[in-house]
């Protein structure tokens, strides 16, 4: 059966698409409070139900998520010089299968509490998520490559 990966549409409605990597794809959250990324592998089960859980990709899959995830992360904190990386799949509103990777400073609205919950999201400006979707696809297009 082939793969009938759609986004979840809260999660199409509340990014930014950047890069699809081998097995995920990458988004942008647009909210201008934070560095934050989204990867979402786009892979479905034998049903074509949208994967939720991490353990039901096949270990290959798994490994390359992996490999995904840790790219992504450098990567942004390369970008963004934050203090923590914060990376997290919760699953409790969209279920599909996404892992949230957010750059965090001290110095952020929500230091040092989580993100979720503590402020109203903040889109960008035009001007300044096209320059940060700029950074970080051109960042994110050459991050295998060097890796």
């Amino acid at each position: 059966m082939p793969n009938a990966f759609q986004l979840d549409a809260r999660l199409d409605a509340d990014t930014v698409f950047l890069f699809d990597w081998p097995l995920s794809r990458v988004l942008l959250m647009n909210d201008a409070q934070y560095p934050w990324c989204i990867l979402v592998p786009r892979e479905t089960l034998s049903d074509g139900a949208n994967v939720t859980e991490l353990y039901e990709l096949e270990q290959v899959k798994r490994v390359q998520f992996d490999k995904e995830s840790v790219l992504l992360a450098q990567t942004m904190m390369r970008l963004f010089g934050g203090q923590k990386m914060n990376i997290a799949a919760l699953g409790n509103v969209v279920s599909q299968l996404h892992v949230h990777h957010v750059v965090r400073y001290e110095s952020d609205v929500s230091w040092p509490a989580p993100i979720w919950g503590k402020h109203p999201v903040k889109d960008y400006e035009a001007a300044e998520l096209s320059a940060r979707t700029a950074l970080l696809v051109n960042a994110l297009s050459t991050a295998f490559d060097e890796a």
